[in-house]
């Protein structure tokens, strides 16, 4: 079975060959959702909501059918694709929580977004506080492998 989806904007990032693995809230620079202006009705109201969701296409990542990855944090340890947030995916489909800044016509401002300039954009969702807020999530194997402090090392920069 396979998907086809379109294209409903670009993201427009200073990251041109690589990027930060995540999105670091206090990263510099200039960061945009561009969204063609077809979809422009499509975010009434959203200016209400300090957060979304991203949802993009890693159009320089390699799509891959190895099943491992080794995050840039952890201390070179091997773990499943879907145990990390590698962009070398099956499927490369990219997904952020960005606040938003402003929103100007069919421009959305942001904090830092971990996508490459010209990132193809699929979808925008509205990060919900009540709904979106896990009080039982963890640090997965970061806390196995006694690797949170590194992890927020690597965040505190």
């Amino acid at each position: 079975m396979s998907f086809n989806f379109k294209q409903i904007g670009v993201i427009r990032t200073p990251y041109t060959d690589s990027g930060p693995f995540q999105p670091v809230e206090s990263e510099e620079g200039e960061f945009q959702i561009i969204l063609d202006p077809k979809y422009k009705q499509g975010l009434k109201e959203l200016e209400h909501f300090n957060y979304i969701y991203v949802i993009f296409c890693f159009h320089k990542a390699e799509t891959s059918e190895t099943l491992t990855a080794i995050p840039p944090w952890c201390g070179g340890k091997r773990v499943g694709v879907f145990a990390s947030r590698s962009p070398n995916r099956p499927n490369p489909i990219g997904l952020s929580i960005v606040r938003i800044k402003k929103i100007v016509d069919n421009i959305i401002h942001t904090t830092c977004i971990d996508a490459l300039d010209q990132s193809p954009l699929l979808d925008i969702k509205p990060y919900i506080k009540t709904l979106d807020c896990k009080n039982k999530a963890n640090n997965g194997w970061f806390e196995k492998y006694g690797e949170t402090e590194t992890l927020k090392k690597y965040f505190e920069k």
